[in-house]
């Protein structure tokens, strides 16, 4: 903004009526947008000095530019602040803050509650009414875990519906991986006993776990209970060879039983973490992370007075967001030293004292290492990943001469047919941007009112439906009105469906030179393809070994993959009737999966009476006939 514009002085108005206290701030755009969230010791001091300097060139620079207004909130200590500066920044995710992005949960190994409780993988919120163990930073992990569970303990691992309903063991107690609790092969308080020790040895309780069978052993040998004896034996057995594995590959010399290992690696403008968890004195594996906004968060990060290295500001941000909603444990190893007050407050919010070591001894120096090579090899592989992919990027908008200013926002969308003999077709939309397939753009559509197996006509609607509403916006806003046509539009297909993809553009008032189809080569083998154009320029063969050849043929097959997944599972909904149970007024999830089990699928819930309907728990009577109605 200009120096008199009345926006800006009215910023600088509000960043001189701030007070000296701890705070958090936030800073906007014209469009609302948040630029950035930030804590301070003093509110006044830290927000003055982003508009009181020259940074005329810079990252800081562009973002101050931007500014046009900046909200703050004043906290009781710099704890708080931390607090909340993370959660906002998790919640509003700001443009040039380090933002971590990961929306997998975590698994956990669950122990389910039942007179003969089950072993299971499990991923989502935890209750109170099982008992879980994690969390773990892979599936691998959980699973690993379970198969030692089997293999020492013998705890079943079948659902509850096959527990119920076994007349004779399964192969897993013929090869001892399970005790047999279906078939009453075990008595309840043994089952019981082998259960608490499987959770003492999740806990790290190992030794005591081992005392505790040496003398049950004892005990069935003095009452000359030999072959309870010798089961206790080879248990005792397996455990200490488990336990002598773990000695020399899980030698994490840490005194509590749970920490977490972080190491941080920054290059090129990308970083990693690499997190390896500890839990019950066992080691679980690692799982990187690379949080994205490196570069414009560390720029603005160098504006406070006391930022640290770029890897400690990754560090401590990750440190912040990761833990902020999920537990943590009372011991954190890291590869660089992070600031106090972060610690602290993980220790005032999960209510428990938590300690971060820098610059261990062995052997958590050992583990140390590991995670830090392991965060160098991981952030390389990612390094040269996005490389390859921006070069095939580089080589399609070469190839087909496109006028590209930013590699980053070049975007393609593709577009395939999928039906069976004309029965439930559908089209399927993907998305290329940022030289990655953007799965959480990609679009499905139900093809109606054509005749069975019109590739044509498909065509035809779905491209009406999916740039109708942008061709309007763009007529009545122009290209500075959020809407947006893709750089590039792919159809599978060769001259025909170009020429109706050409037809609908030049209806709709569209640039036709967008679209390019891929047409399959001679005796359709993969590498042979050709690229048809819409604005009547020649096929063009770009080669099997082409980089953008590649890239073409990786988006085309994505969208043939994505059409057919979407057009057989609606097929199978169409040909069951599932979708008719579901659309019943009255009946949700809980209902139909009562249905389902009582009559085994949706063919014997349709071939019930309605009397039989009504004797489900939670159907009555007027529901029932509604269900029979709707299925007749």
């Amino acid at each position: 903004m200009p120096p008199d514009d009345p926006a800006r002085e009215r910023l600088l108005s509000d960043v001189a009526a701030l007070p000296g206290l701890p705070g958090v701030y936030r800073y906007f755009d014209a469009q609302g947008n948040v630029l950035y969230v930030g804590k301070a010791r003093d509110l006044k001091k830290r927000v003055s000095s982003y508009f009181h300097k020259n940074h005329a060139g810079t990252r800081i620079g562009y973002m101050i530019g931007k500014i046009v207004r900046l909200e703050t909130t004043v906290v009781r200590s710099e704890a708080e602040a931390l607090l909340l500066e993370n959660n906002l920044i998790k919640t509003l995710k700001p443009r040039y803050n380090i933002l971590l992005l990961d929306d997998k949960s975590y698994p956990y190994l669950k122990i389910v509650s039942h007179e003969f409780p089950r072993v299971a993988y499990y991923r989502g919120s935890v209750d109170k009414k099982h008992r879980y163990f994690g969390p773990y930073p892979s599936a691998w992990a959980v699973k690993d875990s379970i198969q030692l569970i089997q293999k020492v303990f013998r705890l079943r691992t079948c659902e509850d519906t096959v527990f119920n309903n076994r007349t004779r063991p399964c192969l897993l107690y013929q090869i001892k991986r399970c005790s047999g609790p279906c078939v009453n092969l075990i008595e309840p308080e043994d089952y019981a006993r082998d259960v608490s020790h499987a959770e003492r040895f999740l806990l790290g309780e190992q030794q005591e776990v081992m005392d505790a069978l040496q003398a049950q052993m004892m005990a069935y040998a003095e009452a000359l209970k030999f072959e309870q004896a010798a089961e206790i034996r080879n248990q005792l057995g397996a455990l200490s060879r488990v336990l002598h594995q773990q000695a020399v590959e899980n030698n994490t010399g840490v005194t509590s039983k749970d920490a977490d290992i972080l190491a941080v690696k920054v290059q090129g403008g990308r970083a990693c973490v690499n997190l390896a968890m500890v839990r019950g004195g066992r080691h679980l594996g690692d799982r990187p992370y690379f949080p994205v906004h490196v570069d414009d968060a560390t720029s603005l990060g160098e504006q406070a007075d006391d930022a640290g290295d770029p890897e400690v500001q990754v560090l401590e941000a990750f440190i912040a967001q990761h833990y902020l909603d999920a537990g943590v444990p009372p011991l954190l190893v890291l590869s660089h030293p992070v600031d106090r007050a972060l610690i602290d407050a993980l220790s005032q919010q999960c209510g428990m004292k938590v300690t971060a070591q820098h610059q261990p001894r062995e052997p958590r120096r050992a583990w140390l290492d590991m995670c830090i090579k392991g965060a160098e090899i991981k952030l390389a592989q990612l390094l040269a990943e996005e490389g390859s992919q921006q070069a095939r990027t580089r080589a399609l908008v070469e190839a087909l001469d496109l006028a590209v200013e930013n590699l980053d926002t070049f975007r393609i969308e593709c577009f395939d047919i999928s039906h069976t003999a004309g029965e439930s077709t559908q089209a399927s939309c993907v998305v290329f941007e940022n030289h990655r397939m953007q799965n959480s753009q990609y679009r499905r559509y139900n093809i109606e009112g054509i005749t069975g197996g019109d590739d044509y006509a498909a065509m035809r609607q779905v491209l009406t439906r999916r740039y109708a509403k942008i061709a309007t916006a763009l007529a009545e806003q122009g290209p500075g009105g959020g809407a947006r046509l893709p750089d590039l539009v792919l159809v599978d297909g060769g001259r025909g469906q170009v020429s109706m993809a050409r037809e609908v553009f030049e209806e709709l008032g569209i640039d036709i030179g967008l679209i390019v189809g891929v047409e399959k080569g001679e005796g359709r083998k993969v590498g042979l393809e050709e690229l048809v154009f819409a604005d009547g320029r020649e096929k063009v063969y770009l080669g099997k070994e082409s980089a953008a050849l590649m890239l073409v043929a990786q988006i085309r097959d994505e969208a043939h993959r994505f059409a057919i997944t979407g057009m057989r599972a609606r097929r199978a909904s169409v040909r069951t009737g599932g979708s008719r149970l579901e659309d019943i007024a009255g009946v949700g999830p809980k209902k139909r999966a009562k249905l389902l089990q009582r009559f085994g699928g949706v063919r014997g819930v349709a071939s019930a009476s309605v009397e039989d309907l009504a004797t489900v728990e939670g159907v009555s009577r007027e529901l029932a006939e509604e269900i029979y109605r709707a299925l007749h």
